[in-house]
């Protein structure tokens, strides 16, 4: 039998997040423990896999703000969630034309998955690449984190308001078993004053609280301050304040049923933007304004690179680099859904993309 059925036999419910944190990280049955999710053959395929212009971008965006930092003699990069490595890849490959920058660099990839560790140490063969498994590891800077789809892969809880009544979100057996259904039981007053103290409650039904992503922006702005830096996240999310249901299900590039393959299948949530920009200003960093991600590309240069790269080459080829260029850029896809957020030590004022 699924763990999660015996957990949920034995325990009659548990709340939201930790069945999201068991389905994706149980070291039996988690889903980044167990797959290699990734590209065409697995469940879902991110920039990096798309174009390899998305990892020259940020590229060239870290050798950019190295220099408005002064150009300090080491910089370190930590990548959170570097999925297949394919990102690290290109930032590399980018990173040793800027032969400066590259004789100060160490990069950190944050990896709790020895099965996707296993696949990035394959890809990636260059000694100044380390892995580490908490952000605590880090002990020098300055430091840029690059977040490419790290945050919608971590626990949320969601709470259901009805009638001015609060509910949890909780994750039960159906009557004969076979099944997992929610459970709304009735939140706790610690619960309910911790959602009002972050300033979570807005328009809509249902609230996401995003318990495991504080912990890490807390976590994160606790290194930039100390040795300063900066985090550049990109994910699917709103930069507008609302209540809503965004937990979904990801399975062979398709919507699938949350409950049906636990284990077996992505769980995602959309990233609340305007609260991470307020969490991470109580933390004492300054955050730029929220854009997309592609307004975020083109004022870094992408079109100008595309069109140098297509000069020459066949017209397939050509054809090839633009249609992966609208996929990236066109708002109805990854251009428009999802969103860019830059947070730096509050005395610095980098702009670029922005």
């Amino acid at each position: 039998m699924n763990k999660i059925f015996s957990i949920l036999k034995e325990k009659k419910s548990i709340p939201l997040d930790q069945f999201i944190n068991i389905s994706l990280y149980d070291k039996d049955l988690g889903y980044y423990i167990k797959k290699n999710p990734f590209g065409k053959n697995g469940d879902f395929i991110t920039s990096p896999l798309i174009s390899n212009l998305f990892g020259e971008m940020i590229a060239v965006w870290c050798v950019s703000y190295w220099e408005h930092l002064g150009k300090p003699k080491n910089i370190s990069l930590i990548e959170l969630g570097p999925g297949d490595g394919s990102l690290c890849v290109d930032l590399l490959k980018t990173f040793k034309q800027f032969k400066a920058f590259y004789k100060c660099l160490k990069i950190n990839l944050l990896e709790v998955s020895n099965r996707l560790k296993k696949i990035q140490k394959n890809k990636i063969n260059n000694k100044k690449v380390t892995w580490i498994k908490k952000i605590n590891d880090i002990n020098s800077g300055p430091i840029i984190f690059i977040a490419n789809e790290f945050f919608d892969a971590l626990a949320i809880k969601q709470i259901y308001k009805k009638k001015g009544i609060f509910f949890e979100k909780h994750v039960c057996l159906a009557n004969n078993d076979k099944k997992i259904k929610f459970l709304l039981k009735k939140a706790n007053v610690k619960l309910i004053k911790r959602i009002k103290s972050l300033n979570l409650i807005s328009h809509g039904k249902t609230i996401e609280y995003p318990v495991e992503a504080i912990k890490f922006l807390s976590a994160i702005s606790k290194k930039i301050n100390k040795f300063n830096g900066g985090l550049l996240t990109f994910d699917y999310g709103s930069n507008v304040k609302r209540n809503q249901d965004t937990l979904q299900s990801i399975k062979k590039h398709n919507y699938s049923d949350i409950f049906s393959t636990p284990g077996q299948s992505d769980l995602t949530s959309h990233v609340n933007f305007v609260f991470f920009k307020d969490t991470l200003e109580k933390n004492n960093l300054n955050v730029q304004k929220i854009t997309t991600q592609s307004k975020f590309l083109k004022k870094v240069g992408i079109l100008e690179r595309a069109n140098i790269l297509s000069k020459n080459v066949t017209f397939k080829e050509k054809a090839n680099i633009f249609y992966r260029l609208k996929r990236l850029l066109d708002y109805e896809e990854m251009g428009g859904l999802f969103k860019v957020l830059f947070a730096q030590k509050k005395s610095k004022k980098f702009t670029l993309g922005f």
